[in-house]
């Protein structure tokens, strides 16, 4: 099963004392999530208050130390509005960012989602679009880039897991259903972050792991790095 690390989110040290939020750090633990067993990595910039950003000075930053301790690692960021002031600072600091990750993720319940999506595929970045609920889908297959996704991400916002799994199973249904070819990819967030990995293996998606989305292992106790985390979604599909 393809598994994507999501290392830090907007997660703190406070939270959790091993999540990586300097450029060094998130350099680290990219190489040790790969070497653990996921195919690509998902990051975000963190400020030095522990804030979240896509400024393109440090955006560069980060990546400089990820090339220099994992240059073969395939890696991406987010485009969150929340990490800007709104939709037109969103398009100017994408614009501005050099270097560029390989991939950028790209929400469509966030107003100028389509107009960022162009962006990101017209810079030549790889494109994934995400979905919470099923009131962004018809955004998401209405956007000109629908075919130039890498993957979907479906993200449920239920926090009950079998809501969450089944509010995923619906969305993919209709995007697949709207001729989408492109992988989907389910994730959860806290009580839902297993449940889905387990969804996704069943259903013959693709998954997301790390610190971002939750800090427990399957049995409930507090993974030590996110490395763990991922080597306990390798231990899990292993056993089927």
């Amino acid at each position: 099963m393809f598994l994507k690390a999501a290392v830090n989110g907007g997660r703190t040290p406070t939270e959790c004392p091993t999540v990586p939020v300097t450029a060094e750090q998130i350099a680290a633990d990219t190489r040790a999530v790969l070497a653990a067993g996921a195919d690509v990595v998902h990051f975000h910039v963190r400020t030095p208050d522990g804030g979240q950003s896509i400024r393109p000075d440090l955006l560069a930053e980060v990546l400089r130390a990820i090339r220099a301790t994992a240059p073969d690692a395939v890696v991406g960021t987010t485009t969150g509005l929340w990490t800007c002031s709104g939709p037109e600072e969103r398009y100017e600091l994408v614009e501005a960012w050099d270097p560029m990750p390989d991939f950028a993720s790209v929400a469509f319940c966030e107003e100028g989602a389509a107009e960022t999506a162009e962006l990101v595929v017209a810079r030549g970045m790889v494109l994934e679009s995400a979905v919470w609920t099923m009131d962004d889908v018809p955004a998401l297959l209405a956007s000109p880039t629908l075919h130039r996704n890498v993957r979907i991400l479906i993200e449920p916002v239920e926090e009950d897991p079998e809501e969450a799994v089944a509010a995923a199973r619906a969305m993919a249904g209709r995007i697949v259903a709207a001729g989408v070819t492109c992988p989907i990819l389910y994730h959860g967030e806290g009580a839902t972050v297993w449940p889905l990995v387990r969804a996704a293996q069943e259903d013959g998606h693709q998954a997301r792991i790390g610190y971002e989305d939750g800090t427990d292992l399957p049995d409930g106790t507090p993974a030590p790095d996110n490395a763990a985390l991922v080597r306990a979604v390798r231990a899990l599909t292993a056993t089927g």
